[in-house]
């Protein structure tokens, strides 16, 4: 059957662009687009083939572009729309006759993009070695940069130029300080305990119970009272100031400072760092006298002591070097663990995730920095025989 020319075609100049409707024999719509379809020349308006599958449905759609002599986006633009008319009205659309270009322009337009995949990781073993060996050395550089800022900050407070706010110095030395005392005198009590037993079920053997004073106070005034008060601080103040940090890094806070022209070192890390290195030392004190009572309480429980005779024993057996070498490590400690908890929120990425992992990795961190840093001290002293 001959195709049927609709009464709706449209005449057209030579070179313009022209839109011409006909019906096969089985009632389908052909769409025959003829002539040079620019912008700057006018479109014929689809809203003729809207009008014609309103008027008479058709059991399915194609367009004809073998007539169309030169196009621009125009043509696009109008091929797109007759598509979302066929769409909307739920009549298939043949396309396969368009110009190559323009069916690759309408599949970008029609298809969503697919998301980038990410590169597939290495397989090889020296190359995942090679990547992570890069990821460690871009952390250090990361970890020195900022250790080196803080040091600036520092040198500028000495020469009171730095930007901090001696309100928040104070209320940090409150949060670090004051109200970390209940939790110290806690643990270093009960780590006297603890060392008070041990003590006593050695040296039971050699009937040498006496000198356990000497065991507990030795050991918590040199290590373990400045070791205990730096992990509880590790994971108190130091996630602490990685959550902070890391928040005001997600709220854009510290963009903002940087805006101003304020140092986010000298203004949120220095108070940090002199909070905490100033009352580690005071709190490793209180650590001290914690632990000795401690074991004060099973000396004279379980051997029978008199209170007066096992704190003179303790005092006996400590030296001045003991003390001060308690506190050294409190101050090392404290300025290790402010660092650590700083930095890991400083370098935390923008997300709620992110806080939580900076301070589960200052938390870390910290522990790890202290210890090593007991074991070094440890070294140290005994090369000098201190």
């Amino acid at each position: 059957m001959r195709p049927r020319w609709l009464a709706g075609r449209r005449a057209r100049a030579p070179g313009q662009a022209a839109l011409e409707l006909r019906r096969e024999g089985d009632g389908a719509l052909v769409i025959a687009l003829a002539g040079i379809w620019r912008l700057a020349d006018g479109l014929p308006p689809a809203a003729d083939v809207a009008r014609e599958l309103d008027r008479t449905p058709a059991p399915r759609a194609a367009v004809d572009a073998a007539g169309v002599a030169a196009w621009d986006s125009a043509l696009a633009v109008f091929v797109h729309g007759v598509a979302q008319t066929c769409r909307t009205r739920g009549v298939p659309l043949d396309l396969r006759a368009l110009p190559a270009g323009l069916a690759r322009l309408l599949d970008l337009v029609r298809e969503p993009a697919a998301p980038a995949s990410r590169a597939a990781p290495a397989s090889h073993g020296i190359a995942r070695l090679g990547v992570r060996a890069l990821r460690r050395e871009e952390r250090l550089r990361a970890a020195v940069a900022f250790v080196g800022e803080t040091a600036i900050a520092f040198a500028r407070l000495a020469a009171r130029r730095a930007r901090l706010r001696p309100q928040d110095l104070w209320l940090l030395v409150q949060h670090s300080g004051a109200e970390a005392l209940p939790i110290v005198a806690l643990v270093s009590f009960l780590v006297g305990i603890i060392l008070a037993f041990v003590g006593i079920t050695q040296l039971r053997f050699f009937g040498a119970e006496a000198f356990v004073a000497d065991i507990v106070g030795i050991a918590i005034v040199r290590d373990m009272a400045a070791l205990i008060t730096g992990v509880t601080l590790a994971g108190r103040s130091g996630g602490a100031f990685a959550a902070q940090l890391a928040t005001m890094n997600v709220t854009q806070e510290i963009d903002a400072l940087r805006t101003l022209g304020i140092s986010p070192v000298e203004y949120l890390v220095v108070p940090r760092v002199l909070a905490l290195t100033a009352m580690m030392p005071l709190l490793t004190l209180f650590a001290d006298a914690s632990g000795i009572l401690g074991g004060a309480m099973v000396g004279t429980t379980m051997l029978h002591q008199p209170l007066a005779g096992y704190l003179h024993q303790t005092a006996l057996a400590l030296v001045p070097g003991d003390l001060a070498g308690g506190l050294v490590k409190g101050a090392t400690y404290g300025l290790l663990i402010a660092l650590t908890g700083a930095f890991r929120g400083m370098q935390a990425e923008r997300s709620a995730e992110r806080v939580g992992e900076a301070a589960t990795q200052a938390v870390v961190t910290g522990i790890v920095a202290i210890i090593s840093a007991c074991g070094v001290y440890q070294y140290v002293f005994f090369l000098f025989g201190w």
